[in-house]
């Protein structure tokens, strides 16, 4: 077909984009995902915090084996990079309740629903060489890496009033937290900074100007050894985070015509619709929390409020006209995804979706 048609087509394959496209194609609504590669997610070298999943697992393993799980069920998967997003209602052609034209590099889609689901990127810190210690030194989530920071020395770095509430936070964690300025005036209150003074926080007001690695880590995955500084001072630290922000990849939702909060996060609502009806955004592109488990309960979400939309059963009085809802002809969902119902059903372990127990041993 030159131009698929869907009744929802997720932008994004982190963990927000395909939990929603699970749960429509669940649901019974035929579902895309349009995935560019190499998403933030994709980059994560261990998923915390969520539950049941082992901590040697991968953002991008995760993500393969959601992939997986969607097709199991009957939807499809796109690798490539979405260029626009408009609406078609009322043009020629645009019949059956299709609103959207979902054009990529490769080809287009169109759709009754359409989910945001593209994310934001960390601002990286200006230090040379230290963005390769990401994941192995380099941290931007508290909540997921100041449990592996524990009882070690940590450092901080930035010089806003996030940057100083975080080293502050880290107090729970060591006793050794730095806060790097590098060379910059911090740009925090007089509260702030009062509060910063209170804390057992060594503030280091010299320019970063080198990294070195661990000497005792393996050399195909060196873990971050430290910092050197512009005073001639080296500073050992097991890792720490760079508080420099964020930027929302909300350029498609605003091309459309969603609303931005003043952040420049996508505004949704609490069933995650946008401002344009029939658009959804889900995960960090709505609030940059920056959480696997909270993007994912997104996607449940909207993934439920969608369907509700789409569902044609239970029909309202008025739909009905006194006609038996048997004259529509149930069952709403497609012929195809119940074929694949039915065919899913009995199997036990379904395939793809989860590998035998091993045994164990006396």
């Amino acid at each position: 077909m030159s131009e698929p048609r869907y009744d929802v087509v997720v932008i994004g394959g982190g963990p927000a984009g395909l939990t929603t496209a699970l749960y429509t194609t669940r649901l019974g609504h035929r579902t895309a995902v349009v995935e560019k590669e190499g998403g933030r997610h994709a980059a994560v070298s261990h998923v915390h915090n969520l539950l049941g999943v082992s901590e040697a697992v991968s953002g991008s393993e995760l993500s393969e084996h959601g992939v997986r799980q969607l097709e199991t069920y009957g939807g499809d998967f796109y690798p490539d990079a979405v260029e626009r997003v408009e609406r078609v209602d009322g043009e020629e052609g645009s019949a059956d309740g299709y609103r959207f034209r979902v054009e990529a590099s490769r080809g287009t889609l169109a759709a009754e629903r359409v989910v945001f689901a593209t994310g934001f990127r960390d601002l990286p810190p200006e230090v040379s060489g230290l963005r390769r210690f990401t994941g192995r030194g380099l941290h931007y989530c508290l909540h997921c890496d100041a449990y592996a920071l524990g009882d070690a020395p940590v450092f901080v770095l930035g010089h806003d009033e996030h940057a100083a509430h975080v080293a502050m936070t880290m107090c729970n964690f060591t006793d050794d937290v730095d806060l790097l300025l590098d060379g910059r005036d911090p740009e925090w209150d007089e509260e702030t900074g009062a509060l910063v003074e209170a804390h057992p926080i060594e503030r280091v007001d010299a320019e970063v100007v080198s990294v070195y690695a661990d000497g005792e880590a393996e050399e195909d995955e060196p873990r971050l050894g430290g910092l050197s500084f512009a005073d001639g001072a080296d500073r050992d630290y097991r890792g720490g985070f760079a508080m420099y922000g964020t930027e929302y990849a909300s350029d498609l939702a605003a091309d459309l015509g969603c609303d931005l909060d003043g952040d420049g996060a996508v505004a949704v609502d609490e069933r995650r619709e946008t401002s344009v009806e029939g658009a959804y955004a889900v995960g960090d592109v709505t609030h940059g929390q920056n959480q696997t488990t909270i993007a994912i309960g997104d996607g449940a979400r909207a993934g439920i409020a969608i369907h509700k939309d789409l569902r044609p059963y239970p029909k309202s009085l008025d739909e009905l006209a006194g006609e038996s809802a048997d004259a529509d002809g149930p069952p709403g969902a497609p012929p195809d995804l119940r074929a694949r119902m039915r065919r899913l059903r009995d199997l036990e372990p379904l395939p793809g979706l989860r590998e035998p127990r091993p045994e164990t041993e006396e």
